[in-house]
Order: C-alpha cells, then structure tokens, then sequence
C-alpha cells in the first residue's frame, strides 16, 4: 500500500472558514480503506472521514478549519491529523466501513500517515509537500464529517440582526392574506360540495315520486279495463239478442 498525504497549509483569514484538500492514491491491487482523525476535532471538519479508494485510483477529502476570531501565537498550531488505511475485502463500498476494520487487536495491518497543520498569512501560499518524519504523539480523534456548515460567521449574524422589522411585519401581513383567501375558497369549495350533495337528494327524490306515479297510473288503466270488459260484453250480447229476435219473429 501506498498512499501520498500531503501537508495541510491554510491560508489564514481571520472570522473566515478556511479549506484545505487532501489527496490520497491507491497504487497497489486491492481495496484500501481510509479513516481521518485529528487531535482537535472542535476546530476541524472532514469530509469525508471515512472511505474506500478503489484499486490504482485516487480519493480527495477536503479538511475545512472553522473561522479563527484571533491569529495564534506566530502563526504556529499544534494541530495534527492521522489518516490510517487498510486493505479491505474486494468490493467493499463506503458505507461497509466500521470501526472494527480499524482495529490492530486481530492483528490486522493499519498503516499510518501523520499530517501537521501549518498556517500562512495571504498571499504567501506555500506548495504542499510530502511529511515523512515522525511526528509527536498526541492523542487524536476522528474527525467530524458534518454535512452542512457548521458555523455562520459574525458578519452573516449580524445581516440576521439588522433586518428592518417593517419588513417582517409585511411579510407577517402577506401570509395572513394569502392565509384568508385559501380559507374563503376552501369555504365556497366547501358551500359548492353541499349545494350538489342537496341538488343530487333532491333529484333522487323527484324520480322516486315519478317512478310511484307510474306505477299507480298503470295500476288504475289495469283495473279499468278489468271492470269496462264486462260491460261493453253485455251490451254487445243484447244487441245480438234484438237481432235474432227480430229476425226469428217477423
């Protein structure tokens, strides 16, 4: 395994968040994992901490250091960083990653490459160059990965601060209108609902109604031409009756 850490020098900007990439190659065959941890993770981010670096290929993470209020003392911080990295199963993705695979007890081999930090006032920026010596142990942590900014800078706030309270209230204003138009539609939407529910009850009743006066009109031509039958009957048979009558007594 062979990785190329390079050092983190950052051009210092005071109450301004200052960035530094770092960039790691993969020269040997197989999946290598990587792991960033710095002796003060308060003051860095990194993103990503943690990652797989598919094999001859190559992986940036970028160290972001939050705004300082006041330069250090000559220019000099004690900060560190230690990127460890492993040889990890063939396919191995970036979320596959634990702890554990950073973990020297089962006697897995971890090497490591330390990282000092060093800082440069504008415009005098300096190219970047390889650490091979050792340096002093410190304790170290992993360093955060935030996925967002982490902090706003004073100036940002004070912009917050200095918002016009007019402007608050017209949008405060704006809102409550928009608010009241939805809810009048929402009541004539409403209103309409009620309005076709009581037409389409009213229209099922108008055809029931018609419905029982069909029925009881076909009711009563049935019973009228059951009781007029008989009738016409007796009278055409009396009239058969003169008939023969007449005829059989001249």
């Amino acid at each position: 395994m062979d990785m190329l850490v390079m050092l983190l020098a950052y051009c210092v900007e005071l109450k301004k968040q200052s960035s530094c990439s770092v960039h790691l190659v993969n020269k040997t065959d197989d999946y290598v994992a990587f792991k960033v941890k710095t002796t003060s993770p308060k003051r860095y981010c990194v993103r990503p901490n943690t990652g797989v670096i598919l094999p001859r290929s190559t992986c940036d993470f970028t160290v972001t250091m939050q705004a300082q209020k006041a330069a250090p003392p000559d220019m000099q911080l004690r900060d560190k960083f230690l990127v460890q990295s492993t040889v990890v199963s063939y396919g191995t993705m970036d979320e596959e990653i634990m702890p554990s695979s950073f973990s020297k007890a089962n006697g897995r081999y971890i090497e490591e490459n330390k990282m000092r930090v060093i800082l440069v006032s504008p415009p005098h920026f300096p190219v970047p160059q390889p650490i091979n010596g050792a340096l002093k142990q410190e304790p170290v942590y992993e360093a955060p990965n935030l996925k967002e900014t982490p902090v706003s800078t004073n100036q940002e706030m004070n912009g917050v601060e200095n918002l016009h309270p007019f402007h608050v209230a017209k949008d405060v204003e704006d809102l409550k209108l928009k608010l009241n138009v939805l809810e009048v539609k929402l009541n004539e939407a409403e209103n309409t609902v009620t309005r076709l529910k009581e037409e389409n009850g009213a229209a099922i009743q108008e055809r029931e109604k018609l419905q029982q006066e069909i029925i009881l009109f076909r009711r009563k031509c049935m019973a009228g031409t059951q009781v007029g039958f008989p009738f016409l009957f007796l009278v055409f048979m009396t009239i058969v009756g003169v008939a023969l009558g007449y005829l059989l007594h001249p």
